[in-house]
């Protein structure tokens, strides 16, 4: 059916203490206020034909927040306006292209997609929709049965290349290189298990004087796709290492196909370098089991349990190596060797303000970002969590979502929450990391949802509503509303 959507909210978000809690902000795209405040947001977009062989998408949201001018800012504006989708796509049978500025997909969604997923990533710890969104292309092979296999051997991929347009960063104008693949076995007609790689790759863009850019050329993109060292015009990282600054995940899916349920495992773990695409990072990872019936029109439908764990990043630290005489070898002087630990995710030397937008992270919101040498990155990437997710539908046709968060936070090994006796204080002190762990706890609950109202055949109005509270030793102890209309047609 060829129908074409709209929607309008205003929405008003107060805190006790001032900014929003975790989950208010969370998630969402970017585009809610990181005080109290207010956010206008519209929405237009016409989705596939999937009644047609050739089909085509497209889509439109702009975003306007309100927030008090800071007393430490006056000269600041209180209202920002910004896009947050704004995108085109066309599909013919698996083969799907899409340019401009999308969400992300989620996963592990509740009763309603509209209230997001119920996992902490959303099933995805690389490429949530924590920040906001960037303009590029993507090309997409949807699920395709390999011939020959009697419909039991799946491939699945993308292929992306994107554009970063904070101003802020410190390296302006990154572009990001995004390709992964996935393999389906469905064992039997009900079991299946899915494994595969999610990666991603921050190069070009203008770095300060002092460093060495990397050139946008065809060789260096052939360099980036392939994960290729860096030429001699590159920086002696870059030629030590691979161009550019490399990331990513592996993933272990296992799903069972119940009449009146699905219930699925996944494990994600992210990588940093290839001693973690080796495996020598276990057991770090993100590991969500999820229970969810087909009707969605009960109390209860979804629940999710996730337990997050990225505290051993292959070890503490990048060791020296010997060589066959047992002398040590200085690996900065030496480009063939296999250094292991202290893979501090989604950061980079080179690319400093790491897997950031806005200021955000891209990967999962538990990886927090804060102001390091006055440049915007993650500062939390070593934590432990466990996480739940419930939703439903009150009185069965309001729908709504709890979350759950208990985490215990470390920061970095190289500029821990609480430094121990070995570290000199804050700082990229990577010649002595933290060997002691204590970690800052922290917990996060949200309850949102809406009430749907119907007005005519084609339109709604929803009033939509969201309780938060933060407590522990990293976030500021808070609760916070939010509270607003949407039209629908």
């Amino acid at each position: 059916m060829n129908d074409f959507f709209f929607s309008m909210m205003l929405l008003g978000a107060l805190s006790t203490g001032g900014s929003m809690p975790f989950w208010a902000v969370s998630n969402q795209n970017g585009v809610m206020p990181a005080n109290s405040g207010a956010l206008a947001l519209v929405q237009a977009y016409k989705p596939f034909d999937e009644t047609k062989t050739f089909q085509w998408e497209a889509g439109a949201s702009l975003a306007g927040t309100w927030q008090p001018v800071a007393p430490e800012d006056p000269s600041s504006s209180p209202i920002h306006a910004m896009v947050d989708e704004l995108y085109a796509g066309a599909r013919w049978k698996v083969l799907r292209a899409d340019v401009g500025m999308m969400h992300r997909e989620r996963e592990f969604l509740g009763s309603d997609p509209r209230l997001g997923s119920l996992s902490v990533t959303e099933g995805h710890i690389i490429e949530s929709n924590n920040a906001r969104t960037m303009p590029g292309i993507k090309l997409t092979l949807e699920p395709w049965a390999i011939p020959f296999t009697n419909d039991k051997l799946w491939i699945q991929g993308i292929w992306a290349d994107y554009k970063t347009l904070d101003q802020n960063r410190y390296v302006k104008g990154a572009l990001v290189h995004r390709v992964n693949g996935f393999i389906r076995w469905d064992v039997t007609k009900r079991f299946y298990v899915q494994f595969g790689l999610d990666h991603y790759a921050l190069w070009g863009g203008t770095p300060p004087e002092s460093a060495i850019p990397v050139k946008v050329t065809f060789g260096n993109y052939i360099r980036i796709a392939t994960g290729r060292s860096a030429g001699a015009d590159g920086s002696k990282s870059d030629q030590m290492n691979v161009l550019g600054d490399h990331g990513g995940a592996e993933r272990l899916r296992m799903g069972w196909r119940g009449d009146a349920y699905d219930i699925t495992f996944q494990w994600e773990k992210p990588y940093a370098d290839k001693s973690g695409m080796r495996f020598n990072n276990i057991p770090d990872g993100v590991y969500t089991l999820q229970w969810s019936l087909k009707e969605k029109n009960r109390w209860v439908s979804d629940a999710l349990l996730e337990f997050h764990y990225t505290m051993w990043q292959s070890g503490t630290l990048h060791e020296d190596e010997c060589d066959e005489n047992g002398n040590q070898i200085n690996w900065h002087e030496h480009k063939t060797l296999n250094i292991f630990g202290g893979d501090n995710y989604f950061t980079n030397g080179e690319y400093r303000s790491g897997w950031t937008h806005f200021g955000r992270g891209i990967c999962g919101p538990l990886f927090f970002t804060g102001s390091r040498g006055g440049v915007r990155q993650v500062v939390n990437n070593r934590y432990k969590a466990v996480h739940a997710g419930v939703s439903g539908k009150l009185f069965r046709f309001a729908p709504y979502r709890l979350m759950l968060t208990f985490s215990d936070n470390y920061g970095t090994y190289y500029d821990p929450y609480v430094p121990g006796p070995t570290t000199w204080g804050t700082g990229w002190n990577w010649w002595e990391p933290n060997t002691i762990d204590k970690g800052l706890k922290q917990f996060s609950a949200a309850f949102t949802g809406y009430v749907p109202f119907e007005i005519t055949n084609h339109s709604t109005i929803d009033m939509v509503y969201g309780v938060y509270a933060d407590f522990g030793k990293v976030l500021t102890n808070n609760f916070g509303v939010t509270i607003g209309v949407r039209y629908n047609i």
